[in-house]
């Protein structure tokens, strides 16, 4: 008989996996993913302690008015104005989450459900436009809402996504009138 007839006729396979070194390289990946997670969230929390000379966000008054405007959407982050890649995670600015926003002649009032809310008084906002991108997330030409406010002595983009994109333009006419009108009133 030749040899492969004898290979044939055998009435058992050879091994075909060596178990062994298959679970070593699934425990060396595994380590590896957990590491490279690892190495992210201490990046993330040295870039909060980094921007930790922040003040602390304003909270809402109890009576802010009515509401010009209102809006349901995306909170998409926040960045150093200018730098659309800058994020800015202290205080909770960097998680993205759902948001209802209310504009009132007190300010804005961003209301995050999981997240933490903030409250840019009309003072301190600075201007709105639409814009493409922000922090990460990039979306069509004009698709992100982009709100420019103060917060201490440092300018802050805030880019918001409604679920309705045709109410953007209504909220950046509306935001800048309102920046126009208080600076005006300086």
């Amino acid at each position: 008989m030749t040899p492969v007839i004898l290979l044939a006729e055998a009435k058992k396979s050879a091994e075909v996996t060596d178990w062994g070194a298959r679970i070593g390289w699934l425990v060396g990946l595994a380590l590896f993913i957990a590491l490279v997670y690892w190495l992210m969230r201490e990046g993330w929390k040295w870039r909060g302690t980094l921007q930790g000379d922040l003040p602390a966000l304003p909270t809402a008054p109890e009576r802010p008015g009515e509401a010009r405007l209102t809006m349901s959407g995306r909170y998409h982050g926040s960045t150093t104005a200018g730098q659309w890649l800058d994020r800015i995670v202290a205080h909770g600015l960097g998680t993205r989450s759902r948001a209802e926003l209310t504009l009132t002649d007190a300010g804005l009032e961003v209301e995050r459900p999981g997240a933490t809310d903030f409250f840019v008084p009309t003072a301190a906002l600075r201007g709105a436009r639409l814009d493409k991108g922000i922090a990460g997330k990039v979306l069509t030409e004009g698709g992100l809402l982009v709100v420019t406010w103060a917060l201490g002595d440092k300018l802050i983009d805030s880019g918001f996504r409604s679920d309705r994109a045709a109410e953007h333009t209504e909220w950046v006419d509306t935001l800048n009138h309102m920046i126009t009108d208080t600076e005006g009133a300086r």
